[in-house]
């Protein structure tokens, strides 16, 4: 799975040993704790980076392990600076 950000073009890869919904899940979190520790080595608070954090849209296929209802409940509650967007069926 893999990324690449628009501004500086930084890449983001991460290899799954298998595309399901646990590892979707777990790159997410791996992602997330990456932009994070990145926001804290510029110089500001982990705890502020919620409110003042960069806002992540990430844009997915429509692979029916992105779309896990549960594990999208969590990336919404767990990661709130990351929004899904998913490309027309």
């Amino acid at each position: 799975m893999g990324g690449m950000r628009y501004s500086d073009k930084k890449k983001f890869v991460e290899f799954l040993n298998k595309g399901n919904a646990d590892n979707f899940y777990k790159v997410m979190k791996i992602f997330y704790q990456e932009l994070i520790s990145e926001w804290v080595a510029g110089g500001n608070e982990a705890q502020d980076f919620t409110k003042k954090g960069q806002k992540i849209v990430i844009i997915l296929d429509n692979a029916s392990f992105h779309k896990t209802k549960n594990y999208l409940d969590q990336i919404e509650t767990e990661m709130t600076n990351i929004h899904l967007e998913f490309l027309p069926e």
